[in-house]
């Protein structure tokens, strides 16, 4: 896969392909319908194109992400549809058959997000959870039956937090790949702060990258309460 990036849009790293290894590995319907959240250079929206999906759109908030996602697609010989937006605002109701999320995960001095400058890609309230919980809030009512949720973050953020909010919403939560490393230059940079919370053990210089999937039943057994979680 050929990537370009403008200035100002984060580059690809390893989680990126993590998360591209774990969308190849879905089954998907013929024609699939991709939503790449964060979509930051477009990778994971033209790994979906180039996979076969046939309806995939890509959202950022920055513009210059945007541009960069349709540069890469023409450039890879796919078609997606890139646009600018806050998150699920940006689609109305629409759903797909998977969404794929790699969103800023790093936790940060304060819980303000940075409006605008190179932080915006990484910087993701004190708990690093800002914009993962709204993913995980809102994502699942739009999923198809069967569909998939996919996203990735550091073990720094809370593995378990993640599966909780995945199966409070209905969706069958599992974590389907992890990597274990040293922490990356950006944590790295926060070891005290992170140790002072309690967020990472004293000494502690290792992190896994998750890819969490939560997946939305084709059909909920009448009774079972889970069925009123999930909007139909």
């Amino acid at each position: 896969m050929r990537v370009f990036t403008f200035p100002g849009v984060f580059q690809p790293i390893s989680d990126t392909w993590l998360l591209a290894e774990q969308l190849r590995a879905q089954t998907l319907p013929p024609r699939a319908a991709v939503l790449d959240l964060c979509t930051g250079s477009g990778a994971l929206a033209v790994c979906a194109a180039k996979r076969g999906a046939r309806d995939v759109v890509a959202v950022d908030v920055s513009r210059r992400a945007v541009w960069t996602a349709r540069l890469n697609a023409r450039l890879n010989g796919v078609r997606i549809r890139a646009m600018r937006g806050d998150l699920l605002g940006a689609i109305g109701d629409r759903r797909f058959d998977a969404i794929v999320a790699n969103p800023p995960y790093v936790p940060a001095e304060t819980d303000e997000l940075p409006a605008s400058g190179p932080e915006r890609a990484w910087d993701a309230g004190r708990d690093g959870r800002a914009v993962l919980d709204r993913i995980l809030r809102e994502a699942p009512a739009h999923l198809k039956p069967g569909g998939v949720l996919l996203v990735t973050h550091s073990s720094v953020c809370g593995e378990q937090a993640t599966l909780k909010a995945l199966r409070a919403a209905g969706l069958d939560a599992d974590v389907v790949a992890r990597r274990r490393g040293p922490l990356g230059p950006l944590l790295t940079a926060r070891v005290a702060t992170l140790e002072a919370r309690g967020q990472l053990p004293a000494g502690h210089r290792e992190e896994e990258v998750l890819v969490v999937r939560g997946r939305r039943p084709h059909q909920r057994a009448a009774g079972d309460p889970a069925a009123a979680a999930v909007p139909v």
